[in-house]
């Protein structure tokens, strides 16, 4: 199996990525050099993490030190909810942290945009209530032409949708000039979501899996969520290929052609992540897992918003 997706705007997006969500700033300097050591080329990052300055030296110092070309490298960011207005100079922001000159992969990080709290800030700003303040003046075609025009300038390679259900993703396509390249959504074995995937690949739109392992313990420390790894079926599976559970379950991913981005500040987990091009699923094992889907999302921002986004 390939290692990488073409996408629609003609560009290879490497399979599996290392997301950089919740990775500490500190840490992220030798996390990211281990990685490419490792063998990863692809990188998911976002204005929300708050660490795209950081991730932005370790990059630098690899391309100075001629660990890797940047050329070689994919770099994934997003324009968070605040700056669907100011889509330009949110852009800008990132590319300076990151310290790069294009971006391969922007992404509108949720179909909602919401009250602007200032470029390179990323607070939700809420109500009295402790609702989300969304703002009604911005459309998503609105947001999405600026998004066009951010390629047209040179400034990024491939644009993108992030957290899109089908009707939205329907309408994006009815709207936009330059087609969405891909949709990162969650989406593991407890959240199959074979209607949305099935749609995005029907219309060209390569699936991003962003929550691939089913934010196994983050998830359960922040919204109570269990997670597929620890599912008899997967465990059973991952027994007979003689891999882990995360292998098993990234592999899964890997062979409904979604591209996967497992997190991890571990660096013996970031090699066993990328130990997963050695093996294949048979049919009547992709079928068994199929058998699982609980139709269960992990990732819960409405606790975070008090509004929930997926209603």
């Amino acid at each position: 199996m390939a290692s990488a997706i073409t996408l629609s705007s003609g560009f290879e997006m490497p399979i599996i990525g290392l997301g950089v969500w919740r990775m500490e700033g500190k840490s992220i300097r030798d996390l990211i050099l281990s990685a490419i050591k490792i063998g990863y080329r692809h990188f998911d990052c976002a204005a929300d993490y708050q660490n795209e300055s950081e991730v932005g030296e370790a990059l630098a110092e690899a391309f100075q030190t001629g660990l890797v070309k940047r050329e070689d490298i994919f770099i994934t960011t997003k324009l968070w909810n605040s700056d669907h207005g100011h889509v330009l100079e949110a852009c800008k922001d990132s590319l300076k942290k990151l310290q790069l000159d294009y971006l391969d992969l922007y992404l509108v990080h949720f179909p909602v945009a919401t009250k602007h709290t200032g470029v390179g800030t990323t607070a939700s700003a809420l109500d009295d209530e402790g609702v989300l303040e969304i703002d009604t003046t911005i459309s998503l075609e609105t947001t999405w032409h600026a998004m066009e025009d951010l390629v047209s300038v040179g400034l990024v390679r491939s644009i993108g949708i992030s957290n899109y259900d089908i009707f939205l993703t329907r309408d994006c396509l009815a709207y936009s000039k330059i087609k969405p390249a891909v949709n990162q959504i969650e989406t593991h074995p407890y959240f199959q979501r074979d209607s949305l995937v099935k749609f995005c690949q029907k219309h060209s739109i390569c699936v991003t899996a962003h929550t691939p392992l089913g934010g196994a313990a983050a998830n359960a420390e922040w919204f109570g969520t269990i997670s597929c790894l620890e599912d008899p079926v997967v465990k059973s599976l991952a027994e007979k290929y003689n891999k882990t559970v995360a292998q098993l379950v990234l592999r899964w991913g890997i062979q409904r052609n979604t591209i996967v981005i497992p997190k991890s500040s571990k660096l013996d987990r970031l090699r066993e992540n990328f130990q997963v091009f050695d093996f294949t699923i048979t049919e009547e094992d992709m079928d068994k897992i199929k058998g699982i889907d609980r139709k269960y999302r992990t990732n819960l921002p409405a606790k975070f918003w008090g509004v929930d986004l997926y209603a």
